[in-house]
């Protein structure tokens, strides 16, 4: 099997300042930990290409992406929110994020790659379909997604989102739309502070308390991914993969660990593999303490790669 390593250095430029916790480091520290692990020659690389507006329009409304356009700034930072905010290099940095979910589920359903992780930021998981929010502009995963649906004609979709924070931009896309599934886990009552209940029998929404652990977390996919995800069967499996709910990181209390990360990477390789010809397209979301993010985006990549006995870390 091979996987595709997407990446641009203009998701480098996205900068919204010295203290924000979605900085560049982000990024550095993944490639450092590839290196480290020596999965990085292993890899294929690709460089994100832009998306243009009529695949962001899949998702997003034309207004939304207009205002998006318009308000990128020639010099300074323009906020969005309360958190979130451009530079001049932020709005390439977000058509690279998206634009690498269409190439990476390009590379993938024409069979070229079996599988792919796109290293991108800014994240999108919270970007609704008229709306930055929660340090996203595009909804990155959403736009893959879209674009396997019209361009590559799938009926059945998965977006498996692991991010401490409800992919809650994915479901107000896709509510209403029966080709996609989202499973969404996270803590909760935390941002963004919505209804936390499925509101159909597609949209799998799995709240965890402050203080819960690896072995809630491991239990809670078991009881409520799997049954729905086996009787959905999906063609392709899509990932928000976020890391942020590792124990060492402080925008949550959650206490996932590095195993957490390899056990519930292993088990989408599964559905995988097992309903969707091994199809998987995994889109970084959050993840803000450099070391463990370098490492559990490591244990995640080991696990889309076919001969994960022979390469060991050094």
């Amino acid at each position: 099997m091979k996987t595709a390593y997407i990446s641009h250095p203009d998701c480098f430029k996205h900068n919204m300042g010295p203290y924000h916790p979605e900085s560049p480091h982000r990024l550095t520290a993944i490639e450092n930990a590839l290196h480290t692990s020596q999965l990085w020659p292993h890899l294929y690389h690709y460089d994100a290409p832009l998306a243009c507006i009529e695949q962001l329009a899949c998702v997003h409304t034309p207004s939304y992406i207009e205002s998006i356009l318009a308000t990128s700034p020639t010099t300074g930072q323009v906020a969005l929110d309360a958190d979130t905010s451009m530079n001049p290099h932020t709005l390439n940095a977000a058509l690279r994020a998206a634009g690498a979910a269409i190439l990476a589920t390009d590379l993938v359903l024409t069979g070229e790659m079996d599988n792919a992780f796109c290293a991108i930021r800014p994240p999108g998981h919270h970007a609704e379909s008229e709306r930055a929010m929660g340090f996203c502009l595009f909804n990155n995963v959403a736009v893959g997604s879209a674009h396997a649906i019209e361009q590559h004609h799938l009926q059945r979709i998965a977006i498996l989102d692991f991010d401490v924070h409800h992919g809650n931009g994915t479901e107000e896309i896709f509510h209403a739309n029966p080709h996609v599934m989202l499973c969404s886990i996270f803590q909760h009552p935390f941002y963004p502070y919505c209804d936390a209940s499925s509101t159909t029998d597609r949209m799998i929404n799995v709240p965890l308390p402050r203080g819960s652990d690896g072995k809630a977390f491991r239990q809670a996919i078991i009881d409520h991914w799997l049954p729905p995800l086996t009787l959905f069967q999906p063609q392709m499996i899509f990932v928000s993969a976020g890391f942020d709910a590792h124990r060492d990181d402080d925008m949550s209390q959650l206490l996932l660990n590095d195993d957490d990360y390899a056990w519930i990477s292993q088990q989408i390789r599964t559905i995988a593999d097992r309903y969707a010809q091994g199809r998987i397209v995994s889109v970084l979301e959050g993840g803000y303490e450099p070391e463990s993010l370098g490492r559990c985006v490591t244990a995640h990549i080991r696990s889309l790669l076919t001969d994960q006995n022979s390469i060991t870390d050094q």
